[in-house]
């Protein structure tokens, strides 16, 4: 599989990265070894988690397999922090304590002394600095290699990769996550020129639109499906209306001519998009991973990378436009 560089740092990962959100859950232990056995095999070397990934399960998980079936060292494990569920509530909290709290936490399940990359999960109401000041004891203290940012919009991308920059010896962003796909491209507005601006990479996670892209809910909501499962219907719901239908319609059409399957035009479109270091799929079994892994030679068409552009919002203002004839 081949690599890029995260954003303008050192750091180089394969550009496709494997997500764990559904690990401890939907996805036991075994499919789990299964999982990172097979996208190591294929070449791939980054796997993102976080603490409130089954509950720090997820994290559990990875520290196990890099003892039993992948070394330490062939993986790029990202994390986060400032995120968990508290009392069965969402909680947010970037204080200094919390996120430096998360981070022990994450390094005694994971069985490793640093993270390859630590990223603030969201931005919370702690003062930006106090958090921005955890990653930098992190790096500086050989905890985490390199620092990022979640979710994050424009003004706070800015915000947080400007102070950072502001007196050497900061620990310098260098990438922000966000959600990008053919269903929700609202990052290419603000976020996305933030992150070129500050030279960061762009992790994309649920870049098959949280499983819709795939076509399996045109129809119906398939019961072994995410959409079917109490726990992350919630997440599905909001792309089962009229406007996702013709936009998996398009996808599905485009697949067609290609002879791939709509989830894999979906992933080149935004595997190759401006700025995307890697998206970050959430398989939740071997099987379901494969038919990304045979897609290192492929790109989409231009005219076919157009028509989805233009079917779901319009040209992508930083994609590289022909030189006009004449």
């Amino acid at each position: 599989m081949k690599t890029r560089r995260v954003g303008d740092s050192g750091l180089e990962v394969s550009r496709l990265g494997l997500g764990t959100m559904t690990w401890g859950g939907d996805t036991d232990l075994h499919a789990a070894e299964r999982l990172v056995e097979r996208f190591a095999d294929a070449g791939g070397n980054l796997i993102d988690t976080a603490p409130a990934y089954g509950g720090g399960a997820a994290e559990k998980m990875i520290g196990r397999i890099t003892r039993t079936h992948v070394r330490r060292d062939e993986l790029i494990i990202a994390t986060k922090a400032g995120f968990g569920l508290r009392d069965g509530r969402r909680t947010i909290d970037t204080s200094r304590k919390a996120m430096l709290d998360d981070l022990a936490g994450s390094l005694r399940r994971l069985r490793t002394d640093h993270v390859d990359l630590w990223q603030v999960h969201a931005w919370g109401h702690a003062p930006y600095e106090e958090t921005l000041a955890a990653l930098d004891i992190a790096v500086s203290s050989g905890m985490a290699r390199y620092a990022g940012i979640c979710n994050y919009i424009g003004w706070q991308i800015g915000t947080a990769a400007a102070w950072q920059k502001a007196v050497p010896g900061r620990a310098g962003l260098v990438s922000g996550q966000v959600e990008y796909s053919l269903l929700a491209r609202r990052a290419e507005i603000e976020v996305i020129p933030a992150l070129a601006a500050h030279s960061m990479g762009l992790f994309a996670w649920s870049p098959i639109g949280r499983g819709v892209l795939t076509g399996k809910y045109r129809r119906t909501v398939p019961r072994d499906s995410r959409g079917a499962r109490d726990h992350f219907s919630w997440f599905v719901e909001p792309y089962l209306e009229s406007r996702s239908r013709a936009v998996v319609d398009a996808v599905a059409r485009a697949a067609s001519g290609l002879s791939l399957a709509p989830a894999q035009v979906a992933m080149l479109w935004v595997r190759d998009a401006p700025r995307v270091t890697a998206p970050l799929l959430g398989a939740r079994t071997a099987d379901q991973l494969e038919p990304y892994l045979d897609l290192d030679a492929l790109t989409l068409p231009e005219p076919i990378v157009a028509a989805l552009d233009d079917v779901t919002g319009g040209p992508n203002q930083a994609r590289p436009r022909p030189e006009a004839q004449g």
